[in-house]
């Protein structure tokens, strides 16, 4: 008898099917974060600083290194939840709803 536990779910094709479909939505939402924070923050600054964020008058490429960068890290959190939700149900592996707690009965403790 092995010491570490079998998992046979763990391998089966539906698990890598969702495993890459997972990995691929990871890998293009760090594309999306380091395109902005570190492409359109830093190395596209001064060509963005040409433009202004229209109703503040800041250029664009200091907002993107001060702001733009969190609001889309926020943004991208909300992104990755939604389309994990979206996997889940396509691969029947969302969790269940937990019951609804049970009432209490009058005389009963």
């Amino acid at each position: 008898m092995s010491d570490s536990p079998q998992r046979p779910a763990a391998r089966s094709p539906n698990a890598r099917a969702y495993w890459h479909a997972n990995i691929r939505a990871v890998i293009l939402l760090l594309l999306v974060w380091a395109a902005v924070s570190f492409g359109f923050g830093i190395l596209l600054a001064d060509w963005l600083n040409q433009f202004r964020l229209p109703g503040s008058g800041f250029p664009l490429g200091f907002w993107f290194a001060q702001q733009g960068s969190i609001y889309t890290f926020v943004v991208l959190i909300f992104a990755y939840v939604w389309i994990m939700r979206r996997l889940d149900r396509k691969f029947g592996v969302e969790e269940a709803a937990p019951p609804p707690p049970h009432p209490v009965q009058e005389g009963k403790a």
